[in-house]
């Protein structure tokens, strides 16, 4: 079982690279992390696996006995169940002993969303001319077109894509598998980073993934993180990008253009039709502000 440092490394690497949290967000995780693993040290727990449900509450009394406000608990809380999530998706244990523990409502976060414009921005900026702009370009509309996680996107092997029905096999959390179209743009793109980028950037090497780095290295999270930001900058966009973005801006442009929340559940591979829910807030606040610019009596 890795040690507590190394599992903390490895989540915030997870945080900066897949989920683009702020420096002063990463700073509190880790501090809430660092909290957590001296009270566990403190009571001769030295495995992950032995912070049960009953030590996990413990914890959190122990925080609030030291003069914490309800609101810093809940935090503290957040953390850990982000943590824990974390640690049964790389497989790291098999179960969730944060899950069971209820968190505060306090509102819900909708979740940053690019419009369509701000998104054809970005999907301009890669140089097609060049076999990494061709990659770029491909990546981009993509993750775009499926709805992709990140982590998704880097392990998308070439044989997964069929560019002739214009759909993508992606492996997702808990090893579920899903079919997802993918649409002309993004066959037009991946075709021509196939036929004209992938093999110059392999040059003799083999490899089974579709998005490849130089010298046939697959592509990271990390790279095609730096790339997004760089592309983001190139096209004048203010707002914080991470490419968590592109998957909620796809799912709330499927509601927004009359998609049924059913069929948005299974491209974006959720278990639980409520985790899907949380767009339809964000396609009502759009139909609202239409409403109030165009109507009448808005």
């Amino acid at each position: 079982m890795p040690s507590f440092d190394l599992l903390s490394d490895r989540f915030i690497s997870f945080l900066v690279f897949e989920k683009g949290l702020s420096q002063k967000t990463i700073e509190s995780y880790s501090s809430d992390l660092a909290r957590f693993f001296d009270f566990l040290k403190n009571n001769n727990v030295s495995n992950i696996t032995a912070a049960d449900t009953p030590l996990i509450l413990k914890h959190l009394i122990s925080l609030r006995k030291a003069g914490l406000s309800s609101k810093s608990c809940a935090r503290h809380l957040v953390t850990l169940r982000g943590f824990y999530k974390f640690l049964v998706q790389e497989k790291v244990l098999d179960h969730d002993p944060a899950k069971l523990v209820d968190l505060p409502k306090s509102g819900l976060k909708l979740p940053d969303v690019l419009s369509p414009q701000e998104v054809n921005l970005i999907l301009k900026m890669p140089d097609t001319k060049k076999p990494l702009g061709k990659r770029n370009a491909a990546m981009l509309e993509l993750i775009y077109a499926a709805g992709l996680r990140v982590s998704e996107l880097i392990h998308v092997k070439i044989l997964d894509v069929n560019l002739e029905a214009c759909f993508v096999r992606v492996l997702g959390k808990g090893s579920r598998e899903r079919i997802v179209p993918i649409g002309l743009y993004a066959r037009e793109k991946i075709d021509n980073y196939i036929t004209y980028g992938r093999p110059i950037l392999l040059k003799e090497h083999i490899s089974p993934y579709l998005f490849v780095a130089r010298v046939g290295k697959p592509m990271t999270r990390q790279g095609f993180w730096k790339l997004l930001k760089q592309y983001a900058v190139q096209a004048g966009i203010k707002k914080k990008i991470t490419p968590h973005s592109f998957r909620h801006s796809f799912a709330s442009h499927l509601l927004e253009g009359g998609a049924d929340l059913r069929s948005v559940q299974v491209m974006l591979g959720h278990v639980d039709i409520s985790t899907t829910q949380i767009y339809t807030h964000v396609a009502r606040e759009h139909l609202k502000q239409m409403h109030e610019k165009f109507h009448p009596r808005g």
